[in-house]
């Protein structure tokens, strides 16, 4: 087949429009196009009074030889490429015979979940040790937190099938590089289970909590079907190591696992493990995340912003966002995990502590947009803010963490409630008092409050000035986004693993061979997209190592 990109078309064009405007562009008759599928579709709003989509087609041709050589000058006109995926190999039958350990997948949020996938449709039969609750007993403990200001340390947000990603607004796009299309892969099989076909061609496709829930289970039952096993509530508590190999797990039941392949993909928030795993000598090391606020505007101020007279238009749908602000004392400030038409979210997994995310529903049609806005953080400041001292230790990023959480969980009352506060008093430097005109949307609520009190702040002094800084140059990119009552909700810290666990090419630990570091915990992720598509390639590296040992 031969691929078409930048076919442009009116927003409003007719159904049937696309295939003309095929023929058009390559000047053929419409005789000899057999057929065509859109591959993807994005827009391109700069003038809003004009928004017009963006097709990229694949086409069936008469003469596609003939059509190559002609357009061989144009880089809008090419084969196109192969977007299946391969298999690295396959388990021969009695792989098992003689009892050979079968690998270990810690974790079962999306790397966990694509990794142990992958696996099974390879016939080795992965064990997957999910430390949470099953996907909907899952989902009642984080209601519990979010309606009744109860919290469940070990089945929350951050922790259970699905991982964190099922609490979001499901976003399955992502700015890695892919010359394998093994983010096809991943949203292929998203629509195996259950997601709409759409995502496989939208620019920025999503799916929403409630999707996600029964997509996760028709996965799980995947996996289980081609011999894979999910364990449920099952917390890594010790890792066996023996002289530089991994050979098994300790589990908090004192049950013991033996295995020579375990892969990591514990997710950003697993702290205990992370420390148990340091305790135990594998390499890791500090790395850069960021921190901030949750923001909420109304979604049609969003909406009017971006598109004009176009918003509110079904095809265009909510309006998103991504901004960036370089600040005066040299600190970078940046939307993050923009959530159009959705709601701040409770997201801590430790009691005593606030965090905040965001979620949206596949719909999007809550009154608000929210977003974090965010500071980078180097682990040099961690020693700028007297929190440590010494050599930096790998560590020290959830400890830092951990002190802003807990300072938001005082600001906000001490019973879950989030600090905030109006954009307006924030930029001007005094309390809020009482909302205005926007609602928030976090559960259990918001504590109003001064975000930036003197010698108590929310934040370290450097990331409140950028923020405070930031807001209005933002407006100049978007007419009403330093609004006065505009909302900011304390804190978001978990943007990003603060720690990577490092690996070598062969995607196992530099120094413990058979573990494999994986996805955002691991440091090499940030989100449902690339976190699948690292668990792909983990499995596929560790399918190699066990296919070619045996």
């Amino acid at each position: 087949m031969l691929r078409l990109t930048e076919l442009r078309l009116p927003l409003n064009h007719a159904e049937d429009a696309l295939r003309p405007a095929i023929v058009a562009r390559l000047g053929i008759q419409d005789g000899d196009l057999a057929g065509f599928t859109v591959f993807k579709r994005s827009y391109d709003a700069r003038k809003k009074s004009a928004v017009v989509l963006i097709y990229t087609v694949d086409c069936e041709l008469a003469d596609e030889a003939g059509l190559l050589a002609r357009f061989s000058g144009d880089q809008h006109v090419r084969p196109t490429p192969d977007t299946n995926y391969h298999f690295v190999g396959h388990a021969p039958a009695g792989f098992y015979q003689n009892h050979r350990p079968r690998p270990l997948v810690i974790g079962f949020g999306p790397c966990g979940i694509f990794a142990a996938l992958i696996l099974a449709q390879m016939g080795l039969r992965p064990i997957v040790l999910e430390r949470g609750k099953e996907v909907r007993e899952r989902t009642k403990d984080t209601w519990g937190l979010w309606r009744q200001n109860v919290l469940n340390p070990e089945s929350n947000v951050q922790f259970g099938e699905g991982g964190a990603g099922t609490f979001s607004d499901g976003k399955l796009w992502s700015q890695i590089s892919d010359p394998r299309h093994l983010t096809r892969k991943v949203l292929n099989e998203f629509v195996k289970a259950g997601a709409p076909e759409e995502i496989l061609f939208v620019s920025k496709p999503h799916i929403g909590t409630f999707r996600l829930v029964s997509m996760v289970e028709k996965m799980r039952a995947d996996i289980e079907a081609l011999g894979g096993e999910i364990r449920f509530s099952q917390r890594v508590t010790d890792f066996l190591i023996e002289d530089g190999h991994i050979r098994g797990v300790t589990l908090a039941s004192g049950e013991e696992l033996s295995s020579d392949h375990v892969v990591l993909a514990l997710g950003h928030s697993a702290r205990d493990t992370f420390k148990v795993l340091h305790e135990r000598g594998v390499y890791m090391e500090a790395k850069p995340f960021s921190i901030g606020y949750r923001i909420e505007h109304p979604q049609g101020l969003i909406d009017r912003a971006r598109f004009g007279p176009n918003a509110g238009n079904e095809v265009l749908g909510a309006a998103d966002y991504k901004l960036v602000h370089h600040a005066s004392n040299g600190r970078s400030v940046y939307s993050f995990c923009m959530c159009p038409g959705g709601t701040v979210v409770a997201a801590t997994s430790e009691p005593g502590r606030v965090v905040t995310n965001g979620m949206s529903q596949y719909s999007r049609n809550e009154r608000n947009a929210n977003a974090g806005i965010v500071v980078g953080i180097s682990p040099q400041d961690y020693r700028q803010d007297g929190l440590s001292d010494g050599p930096v230790n790998p560590l020290d990023g959830m400890a830092f963490q951990r002190f802003w959480e807990s300072r938001a969980y005082e600001l906000g009352g001490g019973n879950y409630e989030a600090p905030g506060q109006l954009v307006g008093d924030f930029i001007k430097g005094r309390p809020s008092k009482a909302l205005g005109s926007v609602q928030p949307s976090y559960k259990p609520g918001v504590h109003l409050t001064d975000l930036a009190q003197k010698g108590h702040g929310s934040l370290p002094d450097y990331a409140l000035a950028a923020i405070r800084e930031a807001l209005p140059a933002f407006e100049k990119q978007i007419k009403g986004f330093s609004m006065p009552d505009a909302v900011l909700t304390g804190v978001e810290t978990r943007t990003s693993s603060p720690l990577r666990i490092t690996r070598g090419k062969d995607f196992q630990s530099l120094n413990v061979k058979g573990l494999y570091p994986a996805g955002e915990g691991a440091g090499y992720a940030g989100g449902i997209m690339s976190a699948g598509v690292d668990g792909i390639e983990v499995a596929e590296a560790l399918g190699r190592e066990m296919l070619q040992s045996r």
